[in-house]
């Protein structure tokens, strides 16, 4: 009996202690339950920002990318349209600040001026923080003492002794708010006020109004009202087609399994995915395949 040769995929999330090494590790054992004839293996990167790059180069399979480099590249803004295409959707990242709960802030206003982290160098966190904050008028660099990180898990210890004043993130399940809201006297959470996301959404359309629900942080008693995007799993646009189908279908057989796995996981669908990409066209030709079959798309 001969074993079957597996289909190693390369799989770039970002540096340690965010949510992307949580996400790929949960899509890994996942897929590669699902679908045995696969061998998905993460490896950590910069993040987003470095991620497009390396999906362009073929020096990674698929990549983890936050919406707004994204976006970005879509739209060749600052830099050539990419050819990269989109696997699947992975969940909607909704931007707001941590705090410690004796912090007196209760505004973004209230953080002018002050030390501000605003997560790893590499991250597209960083990148939905300069559009949020544009959107009302501000910059980081410029209105705060911003705090770039060489690893995103640096965040929340900087918090709790004081370092910074607030920690920048998004999403559900984000292991840099978990940290802060886990220690002893808990957390407290600022995002933009109802005129602030109007004016954010109005100069940057393609962010979202997005929900915290209440309970997705330890003390977090009411949902939280912000904006944001939603995150992808891309590719690179010369991955063989029956691959992409492949990952596809692995990714949908396996969502709950990998909601059971990672909370915010369970975004990740191919409803999800055929809902939430900004064109059809933008979507791998493998995976689009899938979703045809399945009758998610027509």
């Amino acid at each position: 009996m001969t074993v079957q040769q597996k289909t190693q995929v390369i799989l770039g999330t970002a540096t340690p202690g965010g949510g992307f090494p949580l996400y790929g590790d949960a899509i890994t054992a996942v897929v590669n339950e699902v679908d045995p004839s696969l061998a998905v293996e993460a490896r950590n990167t910069k993040g987003s920002t470095e991620n497009i790059p390396l999906l362009e180069e073929g020096n990674l399979d698929i990549a983890l990318v936050t919406g707004e480099p994204a976006y970005e590249a879509f739209a060749g803004i600052g830099r050539p349209r990419t050819e990269l295409k989109i696997l699947a959707a992975m969940y909607s990242t909704p931007g707001i600040f941590v705090l410690r709960a004796d912090n007196p802030a209760r505004a973004i206003s209230d953080l002018k001026g002050r030390p501000v982290a605003f997560g790893a160098r590499g991250s597209g966190l960083v990148i939905l923080a300069r559009y949020v904050l544009d959107g009302i008028g501000l910059d980081p660099d410029r209105d705060f003492t911003a705090v770039y990180l060489d690893h995103a898990g640096d965040g929340p210890a900087m918090v709790l002794d004081g370092r910074v004043a607030a920690l920048w993130g998004g999403g559900l399940g984000w292991p840099g708010f978990a940290a802060v809201a886990k220690a002893p006297g808990g957390a407290r959470f600022i995002a933009p006020d109802v005129g602030e996301a109007a004016r954010i959404r109005a100069k940057h359309s393609f962010l979202k109004a997005m929900t915290v629900p209440a309970g997705s942080y330890p003390g977090q008693d009411a949902a939280i009202e912000s904006v944001g995007s939603w995150s992808f799993i891309m590719v690179r646009p010369t991955l063989d087609e029956g691959i992409a189908y492949r990952l596809a279908r692995a990714l949908h057989r396996g969502e709950e399994a990998l909601g059971q796995r990672l909370a915010q996981a369970r975004e990740t669908t191919a409803a999800n995915t055929a809902a939430v990409a900004p064109s059809i066209d933008l979507i791998h030709p493998g995976v689009r395949r899938y979703l045809k079959e399945i009758g998610v798309t027509p």
